[in-house]
């Protein structure tokens, strides 16, 4: 028992990725609600018993009313997209689908913002380098050749 023990995450890894990819196919292609428009599935997280799975997801556009209509219509189309999963997958549980909106790239973009915006303002807050005298004084030696 305890050698399937070892299997079973990364079996539940695989069964996440084709998860994604059939979903994938199945949001772009095959749902016509118009609510639901350029979607991306980021990433998929299954239950270890596979009863339930959270798909996470990224819009071009990030309004609040997009984002929320967005959800409405995948959750109102889970049974459709479910039924397409389920004869594309085959396993013992099909997972119950949870559509979650992905912040992490919008705000990856923030924080990258930010620290140029930071690096930015202390590149113009760094005072240029003195001339060292030793310098001066070399430069004043070469003017009395000429």
């Amino acid at each position: 028992m305890a050698k399937h023990s070892k299997n079973i995450p990364a079996r539940g890894l695989r069964v996440a990725d084709q998860i994604q990819r059939d979903l994938s196919e199945i949001v772009a292609y095959g749902l016509k609600d118009p609510r639901v428009g350029m979607v991306t599935i980021t990433e998929v997280q299954i239950t270890p018993d596979y009863a339930h799975a959270k798909v996470f997801f990224t819009l071009l556009n990030d309004n609040k009313d997009v984002i929320k209509n967005t959800v409405d219509g995948l959750a109102a189309a889970s049974g459709f997209i479910r039924n397409q999963l389920g004869k594309r997958l085959h396993i013992h549980t099909l997972p119950m689908l949870h559509f979650v909106h992905d912040t992490s790239t919008s705000r990856g973009m923030e924080l990258s913002l930010l620290i140029d915006q930071a690096n930015s303002v202390r590149a113009a807050d760094a005072e240029p380098d003195p001339v060292p005298e030793a310098d001066v004084a070399d430069d004043s030696d070469d003017n009395k050749d000429d």
